[in-house]
């Protein structure tokens, strides 16, 4: 499920979870808002189970059900003293935290769309092309880096010895699932046999793959497998062959899944 869907859907259920409360007089106020805020937080745990989105997003849910139940809770308050002006205290904490929503949504919404078109175009230029991307290299940022620039380029020198012509189709396909085929033929055209090839994917800028598919030999140099994607947005797809252990190729691809 979208995680903007879930993020706003159970927005919607703690103030709805919220209203009912009031029609219990003897729910105390902070009862009421507590099951507000944590009933849509248990639901959303037990719809996640299995399909684990990351401790960000994750983090995002808690923290913004939690504070719209505060919200309510402290607008609720004001109300039961009548007429008196609100203090301006309260008034800097509910704004603090409708504004951290909004934030945290955009901010959910980047780390899995990215930038929406017009506004990456206008804000990063490019004279009508398009230079923004979710890619964000092949070696990863960190202390190590420029250990792994030369072992990228040693392996990039590996692979142009090596010469092995590498197709893959299905992945500029339509759906969640879609047929992955991978043929892979050496320097003089002929198909390559006893290859261990692998898709992984992951969203950019992760440590770690989300997903890590084996793909079976289905003939000469063939190689193929369901790849079904876990969600929407910007995906990094690393492709990577191997022979007698050694790693003889891997390329990545940008994939948007609308």
């Amino acid at each position: 499920m979208n995680t903007m869907t879930t993020l706003f859907g159970g927005l919607g259920a703690v103030l709805v979870l919220f209203v009912i409360g009031g029609l219990f007089r003897g729910l105390p106020p902070i009862l009421r808002a507590l099951l507000a805020g944590v009933i849509p937080l248990v639901g959303y745990f037990i719809l996640i189970t299995g399909h684990w989105p990351g401790l960000d997003v994750a983090a995002i849910h808690i923290s913004v059900f939690l504070a719209a139940a505060l919200v309510l809770f402290a607008m609720t308050q004001f109300r039961r003293r009548g007429g008196e002006r609100m203090h301006w205290a309260p008034k800097l904490l509910t704004g603090f935290f409708i504004g951290l929503v909004f934030v945290n949504a955009a901010l959910l919404y980047i780390s899995t769309q990215g930038l929406p078109d017009p506004i990456a175009s206008w804000w990063l230029g490019g004279d009508g092309g398009t230079v923004h991307s979710g890619f964000s290299g092949v070696v990863p940022h960190g202390q190590n880096a420029a250990k792994a620039v030369s072992s990228e380029l040693s392996e990039a020198h590996r692979e142009s010895q090596l010469g092995w012509q590498v197709e893959v189709n299905g992945l500029d396909g339509m759906g969640g699932a879609r047929a992955i085929q991978v043929r892979v033929k050496d320097r003089t055209g002929l198909p390559v046999d006893r290859v261990s090839a692998e898709l992984r994917l992951q969203r950019p800028g992760a440590a770690t793959p989300a997903l890590t598919l084996p793909l079976e030999a289905v003939g000469a140099g063939v190689y193929s497998g369901l790849l079904t994607l876990p969600g929407t947005g910007r995906w990094l797809v690393e492709l990577r062959l191997t022979q007698d252990g050694v790693l003889h190729y891997h390329g990545i691809q940008e994939l948007v899944e609308p």
